[in-house]
């Protein structure tokens, strides 16, 4: 774990420094940056979307962290960085186990791009068990 978060330190400062030098930076451009799961049941568990974003941008796009807004939704996104023009997705999955009724949760995407924050936003009903 300590040689994973090193490298990905050091690529995020090799690709800061680099975009400094130049005044070019990376780009995320998401599809879009909403998902509505209409109504799910309880008892059939967790539901998962995608979020796919593009770099528009002239240098190697990193994903530093993705945080969801609580336990029950976790996001996953690429470790290595995403090259000019190339596409990416950022997994979410959210866990209606014990939470019936309408819920909207939140992922913040932190990049070294343009826009360093991002946020997604999924949303739904919980039709509890029976």
């Amino acid at each position: 774990m300590t040689k994973r978060l090193f490298i990905t330190l050091f690529t995020v400062c090799m690709v800061a420094i680099s975009a400094l030098a130049d005044g070019k930076l990376a780009e995320a451009t998401f599809a879009t940056k909403t998902h509505d799961f209409g109504t799910i049941k309880e008892a059939n568990g967790p539901v998962t979307c995608t979020f796919e974003f593009t770099n528009t941008g002239d240098k190697p796009l990193l994903i530093i962290d993705a945080t969801a807004s609580c336990g029950c939704t976790r996001p996953e996104y690429p470790s290595k960085p995403i090259k000019p023009g190339k596409k990416g997705t950022i997994k979410v999955t959210y866990s209606p186990i014990g939470r019936p009724g309408a819920f909207k949760k939140t992922v913040k995407v932190k990049t070294n791009g343009a826009e360093r924050t991002t946020t997604l936003r999924i949303e739904g009903t919980v039709i509890p068990k029976k």
